[in-house]
């Protein structure tokens, strides 16, 4: 089994920056990808951003591009989301993911951690 924790939403005003972390424990030697997806109220959950576990390639949703980035450190097993240049629109409960190698769908989902952009 694989535990996944999230950390570091909070309260931002827009044009601010947030950085989210997420750790991994438990097996996680089979993993190979992971994500960050978010869901706003009324919304359905969409996907963010992925990376390999061993760091690239990366992938971004076109709303994320140029404005988050995200990385991966194999050895310490976590995941990162650097978001800058926050718009409300990005208010959303923020979710870690990760998938095994050959698996099309992210099994283990952390409890997420609430962004909320607002002056």
């Amino acid at each position: 089994q694989v535990q996944v924790a999230e950390s570091g939403g909070g309260l931002v005003q827009p044009g601010g920056s947030l950085r989210l972390s997420c750790a991994l424990s438990g097996r996680t030697e089979a993993l190979s990808d992971m994500g960050w997806f978010r869901q706003a109220p009324e919304k359905v959950r969409e996907f963010v951003a992925s990376v390999r576990w061993r760091g690239s390639p990366t992938y971004y949703a076109t709303f994320a591009r140029g404005r988050f980035t995200i990385s991966g450190n194999g050895a310490k097993k976590t995941v990162t989301l650097q978001m800058n240049n926050l718009r409300p629109e990005d208010t959303a409960v923020y979710y870690c993911a990760a998938k095994e190698d050959g698996r099309q769908d992210y099994d283990y989902w952390g409890q997420g951690t609430q962004v909320t952009v607002s002056s």
